[in-house]
């Protein structure tokens, strides 16, 4: 048992990669259209660039969404509108109408009485002929009306034929004006507007369902094409009738035929092909980015970062897929070329654009200027700290999307006719997305624990509280950081290191002297030395302890791992040589081990340079009388020490880039003291 959690305790981070690995596969699976990919590229108007095509199993020729839409507007203009005629009105319109016109014309009339009773009469058969409508409805006139009584169909005609509540007013006032009586208009009018009711209710459920079964019987197909039928040969257009058959086709591949029987397979296929390509990212890390390999944190914000662009494009493409190009996906390189380096960030951008592919449409033309765009970005954000910087680089992003995107619309239309500026406004919005990248990196720094270089810049400010503190408290050793920072930043842009990163770490690398001031002799003032006192033993190990004080001291103040690094490493297991020969003054057999620093060694370019700076610079106050030949002899064997003691054997510095810094220290060194280079005669 004991063994197993050994065992464990060893493998924990490896274990931890594996299931990253399979998780972040299973998510991209998951997110992933389980469906089938049609191999064929094609495009409307265009040859058909691939060799013969045969039909690969019977299917049916799919109806497009306008013959779709053609067919349902013709059947909702042709079906019928179902009515109820209530029958009790109108026979209670008839006996009321009888009553109110004996009530309304006296007898006195004579024979006109009943001539206007006829007329009455007559204008109630005809406006009740068909019924009467409560309301106005939206109907053209010549829509089909059916009648219902109860369940029964008892009459069919058209909606012109059906009376308004109001229909009255112009027969009565015909027929009496035929026969000169229009000085009783007014009576009718008056009485039948006390008389009318409305005897027709549109039955809306039975109309809704009529409707929907001649929906349902709209057909989405059009004729079938069997197995090994030709659909197209090499070079022919993709136009009419071909370019039917092929959406189908391809539609056939991506739904039914895959969904139904090959689930399982596009399933395996697709862990497949995402598991090689993030196994390909772990290789990358493995083989030239080792120090991001073993930090665990870092691996799970690029997994997490690659999958966060998986979701927003899947979530853009199931919406509507015409969107896809607003997901601002070059924030992806910006945001790992921010916290690691710009080879990292492309190779990243490069194998999601990939991964895309999968679900995009057009996804040639997709990842051409996805890639492309990546690249772009890689090569022109500089300084992301700059904000003048990242709206210039995001305005060429930007130009970039819409420049080719023109060039491939072209090529596939043949002309600028009918260009589609809508896309252009995508890119614009697709730009001003991308400028979250600064907010995001800052929550990012939250989140994962991570160092920017836009944290860097606040961090080299001089007048932060723990660099004014220093300054207040150890004089000397805050003008020695400086110098030393200048130092370092001037040979970090030498061999081409994170100047920003080297700078900062020179700033802060001493701030453990704080503790102890006056115990170092740049900040002795007053000609006294405690070390005076001490044992050589004693004093090296207050000399040592300003380390570990400084790492105490900067994870109190919550500065970032890789600006404590170099706390820990500004001297690796290098000897207080000083203190370690008075020892042997006094016991010939002192153990060496006893005078070196715990370490560990320099383990970056940045951390070697400020070991070789921090000495050269702190050795530089000893130098009486300095020329340019003592300066170079002085430059040469410090660092020819460090090397020969094995301070850079963890560092991966060249000796090419050692030389490189040797020059530039030399150079910055004569300037401070105010020489001139002696050159060779």
């Amino acid at each position: 048992m004991k063994n197993i959690i050994n065992k464990w305790y060893k493998n924990h981070s490896l274990i931890y990669k594996i299931l990253l690995f399979i998780g972040t596969t299973f998510l991209i699976v998951y997110l992933f259209p389980k469906s089938g990919k049609f191999k064929y590229n094609f495009d409307k108007n265009k040859p058909w660039q691939s060799e013969n095509l045969y039909a690969p199993f019977d299917f049916a020729i799919q109806k497009s969404a306008e013959e779709l839409q053609k067919e349902k507007s013709a059947i909702i203009k042709e079906s019928a509108v179902y009515f109820d005629v209530i029958d009790e009105i109108k026979d209670f319109v008839f006996e009321d109408y009888n009553k109110k016109f004996n009530a309304t014309f006296h007898d006195s009339l004579g024979r006109k009485k009943t001539e206007l009773y006829r007329i009455g009469k007559g204008v109630l058969n005809e406006i009740y002929k068909n019924g009467v409508l409560e309301e106005e409805y939206n109907y053209p006139n010549d829509k089909n009306v059916i009648l219902l009584d109860g369940q029964n169909q008892i009459a069919s005609t058209t909606y012109s034929e059906l009376s308004k509540i109001d229909a009255f007013r112009r027969l009565l006032e015909k027929q009496l004006e035929d026969r000169g009586d229009s000085k009783f208009t007014a009576v009718f009018v008056s009485m039948f507007f006390d008389l009318i009711e409305p005897n027709l209710k549109i039955n809306k459920s039975i109309t809704q369902n009529a409707l929907n079964e001649e929906l349902d019987k709209i057909s989405s197909t059009r004729g079938n094409i069997e197995r090994e039928t030709l659909i197209i040969s090499k070079g022919e257009l993709v136009e009419g009738h071909k370019y039917d058959i092929l959406k189908s086709l391809e539609s056939e591949y991506e739904s039914q035929v895959w969904s139904s029987s090959n689930y399982t397979w596009v399933v395996i296929s697709y862990s497949i092909l995402v598991a090689l390509t993030l196994l390909m990212l772990l290789l990358f890390l493995r083989k030239y980015r080792i120090e991001v390999f073993l930090d665990n944190t870092k691996v799970t914000f690029i997994f997490f970062n690659i999958l966060l662009m998986v979701l927003l494009t899947t979530l853009i493409v199931n919406y509507n897929s015409k969107y896809v190009y607003v997901v601002p996906l070059c924030v992806l390189p910006l945001v790992l070329k921010a916290f690691f380096d710009a080879r990292l960030g492309l190779f990243a951008h490069v194998l999601t654009v990939l991964l895309l592919g999968f679900i995009v449409p057009n996804s040639y033309e997709y990842m051409f200027l996805q890639i492309t765009a990546g690249i772009v970005t890689i090569l022109t954000v500089s300084e992301l700290y700059k904000r003048a910087n990242l709206f210039i680089s995001v305005g060429q992003i930007t130009l970039i999307y819409i420049i080719t995107y023109f060039a491939f619309f072209v090529i596939h239309e043949g002309s600028i006719a009918t260009l589609n500026f809508e896309a252009f406004g995508m890119f614009i919005l697709c730009g001003l997305a991308t400028l979250f990248v600064q907010p995001l990196i800052y929550i990012y720094e939250k989140l994962f624990g991570l160092v920017s270089d836009v944290s860097l810049l606040e961090l080299s400010d001089t007048n932060t509280k723990l660099l004014k503190e220093l300054s207040n408290k150890a004089p000397g050793t805050f003008h020695h950081s400086l110098n030393v920072a200048n130092l370092a930043e001037a040979s970090a842009n030498e061999i081409g290191a994170n100047a920003m990163l080297v700078r900062v770490g020179a700033l802060y690398h001493d701030i453990g002297k704080m503790k102890n001031p006056t115990y170092f002799t740049e900040n002795q003032s007053t000609g006294l030395n405690p070390h005076d006192e001490l044992s050589p033993q004693e004093s090296s190990n207050i000399i040592f302890s300003h380390v570990l004080d400084g790492i105490e001291i900067a994870k109190k103040n919550n500065l970032p791992d890789r600006v404590i690094d170099f706390i820990r490493t500004h001297h690796g297991t290098s000897v207080v040589y000083y203190f370690y020969m008075k020892e042997k003054e006094l016991d010939i057999d002192a153990d060496i081990a006893d005078f070196r620093y715990p370490g560990p060694k320099p383990f970056s370019k940045e951390t070697a340079i400020l070991m070789m700076c921090d000495s050269v610079e702190a050795a530089s106050k000893s130098l009486k009388d300095p020329s340019s030949t003592k300066i170079n002899h002085f430059v040469e064997n410090i660092i020819n020490k460090q090397i020969e003691d094995g301070q850079f054997l963890n560092a991966n510095i060249t000796f090419k880039e050692i030389e490189s810094i040797k020059k530039i220290l030399k150079n910055k060194l004569a300037n401070i003291f105010h020489l001139r280079i002696e050159y060779p005669e």
